[in-house]
């Protein structure tokens, strides 16, 4: 097929596709334990802090209200919910931890703040094995949030996205959902908790 040229074009016209720009991934994190010269958050942005009886093999804390640290806390074997504070234990150990978020904005936020706090020392003594992000809703995580949870994320040890679960608005008895993000977070924190070295 013979194509004509236009007058006005001094040169056939050619399409061109223009490739979107990549987006900025930041580099991987190698924070495993406070660093020096951080500056703390604002005292209203900061985790408390409760003095815990007994003992557990992990403890959850919850960045913020409805975090979901109960919900893993019955999941995971020998772990125990702190009621959203750092947990500091009455024989002066550093206890390991999980952190735990929602993946909205103010789950984040909070996310933020609490390894804020752990990275500039205010916290107490604890072996932070990372930063669990559960979905606040069914379906994708909008680009922006899954962005901010990627910064977020960079602040601590190890981070986990973890996909929203319907069944667990219908069973009060949790069971590991069959999701591999979910396999794979119970098999990863499973061997971290094993691992007595981790401990500080």
């Amino acid at each position: 097929m013979q194509q004509t040229l236009n007058p006005w074009i001094s040169r056939p016209a050619v399409e061109t596709e223009t490739a979107e720009p990549e987006a900025h991934t930041p580099p991987a994190a190698a924070i495993t334990a406070p660093l020096r010269g951080m500056v703390e958050p604002d005292a209203a942005d900061r985790l408390g802090r409760r003095t815990v009886a007994g003992t557990a093999g992990l403890w959850i804390t919850g960045a913020h209200g409805g975090s979901g640290e109960s919900r893993l806390a019955d999941l995971l074997d020998g772990a125990r919910a702190t009621g959203h504070c750092w947990p500091v234990p009455q024989d002066g150990s550093a206890p390991k931890l999980l952190l735990v978020c929602r993946a909205d904005m103010r789950g984040l936020t909070a996310a933020r703040s609490a390894l804020t706090q752990w990275a500039s020392g205010a916290a107490p003594a604890v072996d932070l094995l990372g930063l669990a992000v559960l979905a606040d809703a069914p379906g994708k995580t909008p680009k922006a949030l899954r962005d901010f949870t990627a910064i977020v994320g960079g602040g601590a040890p190890r981070l986990w996205t973890l996909p929203w679960v319907e069944a667990w608005r219908h069973e009060d008895t949790p069971s590991v959902p069959s999701a591999r993000e979910y396999q794979r977070f119970t098999t990863d924190i499973a061997a971290l908790v094993a691992d007595t070295s981790t401990t500080k």
